[in-house]
């Protein structure tokens, strides 16, 4: 069984255990109501309303209560100078659909629970989570300068005994080179 609904002047098709967005309602969260502006009732037998079906119903629950993404604006009037730039976050509520009631008695139901979303509480525990991270990155910081500290003295050491290795090399090559041109020059 379906129906066809009207609120905020829009007209949504629904079902049993649909979610839908509509115009913000002024309805707390979680809570349980009927929409009586029902157009269409269809399925096995069909109601149609003149404008709006007698004794039909749709039972809902209301999941969130929340603004969409950011809509941006823009005006601009070429040659004109005019330019215009402003953002736009309309407001909703979403909908579980819980049940639909026909005229003559039928009910269609779901087995679904609707699943309610307070997002100011999620925010809220995001931001929350956010400071914590940020706490532990700075405690953590300070041993990690430690330990970058310790690891810097550990290669400038190995630099340096690189460093001694490659003069030590070079002064046996150039000792053996002076050392062969004496001979050179001796046996001359």
């Amino acid at each position: 069984m379906y129906a066809i609904i009207r609120t905020g002047g829009k007209q949504y098709k629904v079902q049993a255990g649909d979610i839908l967005q509509v115009d913000k309602l002024e309805q707390k969260l979680g809570a349980e109501f009927d929409i009586n502006e029902i157009l269409m009732v269809g399925g096995e037998s069909t109601h149609v309303g003149q404008p709006l079906v007698k004794g039909a119903k749709v039972t809902v629950v209301v999941t969130k209560q929340a603004k969409t993404r950011k809509q941006i604006v823009f005006k601009k009037k070429r040659r004109q100078g005019y330019r215009k730039f402003a953002t736009h976050r309309q407001e909703f509520t979403e909908l579980f659909v819980k049940a639909i009631t026909s005229p003559d008695g039928k009910v269609a139901k779901t087995d679904e629970s609707a699943k309610v979303v307070d997002v100011d509480a999620v925010r809220a525990e995001k931001a929350q989570a956010r400071v914590t991270a940020r706490k532990e990155r700075a405690e953590n910081k300070g041993t990690a300068e430690v330990v970058k500290k310790a690891a810097k003295k550990v290669a400038k050491k190995k630099v340096a005994k690189k460093a001694a290795k490659k003069t030590a090399k070079k002064a046996t090559k150039s000792g053996a080179k002076k050392k062969a041109a004496k001979k050179t020059s001796k046996k001359a």
